[in-house]
């Protein structure tokens, strides 16, 4: 049973092992491939922010058109 055992585990290490290790590491990937809660508060609260800034933005450009409507060609 010994040169059997011997032949056996080096199969399992040289054909089972890998694969087995591939296969976990594609199903974690998988797995990760979406974006967490936090992130997607993240994504939320950058997205409000910059909502904001091209609204200020915006409301800056409409004054600056009324103050000095020649603005845009001096830059």
């Amino acid at each position: 049973m010994g040169f059997l055992g011997f032949v056996l585990a080096v199969l399992f290490m040289v054909v089972v092992a890998p694969v087995w290790i591939v296969f976990h590491y594609i199903t974690k990937w998988r797995a990760q491939r979406g974006l967490t809660a936090q992130d997607e508060r993240l994504l939320a609260e950058l997205w409000e922010i910059s909502n904001r800034l091209e609204t200020r933005v915006h409301a800056l450009e409409r004054v600056l058109d009324a103050e000095a409507p020649n603005w845009r060609n001096k830059v």
